[in-house]
């Protein structure tokens, strides 16, 4: 459904990801899974599960703002400030 893709990159360490999507399952609820790690490693996984679409993008929202706070920014950005 909609994705948001955040890339970090510092001096002398690997890239880092995070990314944010909201989908709907099967049972007509939407979902917020975040994924986060090294670029080409194994990342860590969380899904968070809600019943209206309002509050699910609240809390990918919530969850994209905290991981700008920590220094990471959107794809399109990070690439273009390398």
């Amino acid at each position: 459904m909609a994705v948001c893709l955040l890339y970090r990159q510092r001096m002398a360490r690997r890239p880092r990801y995070y990314r944010v999507e909201l989908a709907y399952d099967l049972f007509d609820n939407v979902s917020v899974f975040c994924e986060w790690g090294i670029a080409g490693g194994k990342g860590s996984f969380a899904q968070v599960t809600f019943s209206n679409l309002r509050e699910a993008s609240q809390e990918a929202d919530r969850r994209r703002r905290r991981a700008q706070r920590k220094g990471y920014a959107r794809l399109d950005r990070a690439l273009a400030l390398v």
